[in-house]
């Protein structure tokens, strides 16, 4: 399963809609909290969150589960595409880092590459 977590509404469906087409499960998360009681992190074989959202991160996010031992490939996808946070998402572990608006065709991409190493 991918999960999507982003606090845009909008951006949200989109990811969503574009993923479902693509013939990929998908469950989505209007936050980092909503998705962390949900419990489905060990289902979860790719990630995909905003970075700046309300409340948790989608840096903290990744810290958490890497913390928990749960480690999710991560896709970013964010407005704000600082080197800064792009060094720290990739330094823990995040597979892509994509400054919206971005290009559908590479998100499946690396949304495939995610999953296939996680098998």
């Amino acid at each position: 399963m991918v999960a999507v977590i982003e606090d845009d509404e909008s951006y949200r469906v989109a990811v969503q809609r574009l993923l479902k087409s693509a013939g990929f499960s998908v469950q989505s998360f209007a936050s980092a909290e909503d998705f962390l009681s949900s419990g489905r992190q060990h289902e979860t074989g790719c990630l995909i969150s905003d970075i700046r959202m309300l409340g948790m991160s989608g840096l903290d996010l990744q810290a958490k589960l890497n913390a928990d031992h749960c480690p999710i490939p991560t896709i970013f996808i964010t407005a704000h595409g600082e080197e800064d946070m792009r060094l720290q998402a990739m330094r823990g572990g995040a597979v892509k880092f994509m400054v919206k608006p971005f290009d559908g065709a590479i998100l499946l991409e690396s949304v495939r590459v995610a999953l296939e190493a996680e098998d």
